[in-house]
């Protein structure tokens, strides 16, 4: 009975240690609310009801939420996901308003840009549109923080123009905004050089359990040194 109670002490204390271990975020400030918009790739099969297992998804997303907020639950972060499977940034602008201006976050993350490739939306209209919702986000809330992360795919064939050029788009409108930049890109190339690259992401698109801590990670760290 001892032993099996210094295991389970020993659990705590490992798991305590690990909380512990977490580095704060200074961009999220007590009772924030932090929404995250993009294409399945935040979606990452999200619930559509209130059932807190399934409400954020099971993609980075999630990891940061549960990192976080296992971490400073005296904060009172509030996580949302409205990224929604297979959208542009046209999609985006239709369901704007309610699924970000009503819901007046704090910090808004923002990934979107694969789809736009595949199904041929213009460059120039891409940036225009992607411009007029960050501008309208910011005028709802003048102290909004703002994420852009760079769309991705992985380079088994060399860089995609397309891509690439999105890319661009996306570091410009950062500047622009007063925005974190995100470079996804470059972790998963940088990945891919310890493994294989459908162990990180298995359709070229959407990444593994693995790539999505990746994405957490990367997340998590220039978020905190922006508003560090």
């Amino acid at each position: 009975m001892a032993h099996g109670v210094l295991l389970v002490l020993g659990g705590l204390l490992l798991a305590s240690a690990a909380v512990a271990s977490v580095e704060p975020i200074p961009a999220f400030t007590p009772n924030a609310r932090i929404l995250f918009q993009g294409d399945s790739i935040t979606d990452g099969n999200r619930g559509r009801t209130t059932d807190p297992n399934h409400i954020l998804g099971h993609g980075y997303v999630f990891i940061i939420a549960a990192r976080q907020g296992a971490a400073f639950p005296e904060l009172k972060l509030d996580f949302m996901n409205r990224g929604v499977s297979g959208n542009t940034v046209l999609d985006l602008e239709k369901r704007w308003k309610e699924d970000a201006l009503d819901l007046k976050p704090d910090v808004l993350s923002i990934l979107i840009g694969v789809n736009d490739t595949f199904r041929g939306v213009p460059l120039d209209h891409y940036e225009q549109v992607y411009d007029r919702l960050i501008t309208e986000a910011q005028a709802a809330n003048p102290q909004l923080k703002l994420v852009l992360c760079e769309p991705f795919l992985t380079q088994k064939n060399g860089p995609n123009e397309d891509i690439v050029a999105r890319q661009k788009i996306v570091a410009r409108l950062a500047q622009k905004h007063g925005a974190a930049l995100v470079r996804f890109q470059h972790i998963f190339d940088e990945a891919e050089k310890r493994a294989p690259a459908d162990y990180w992401i298995w359709d070229t698109v959407h990444p593994t359990y693995r790539g999505h801590q990746l994405m957490a990670d990367e997340w998590e760290r220039v978020v905190r040194a922006f508003w560090g």
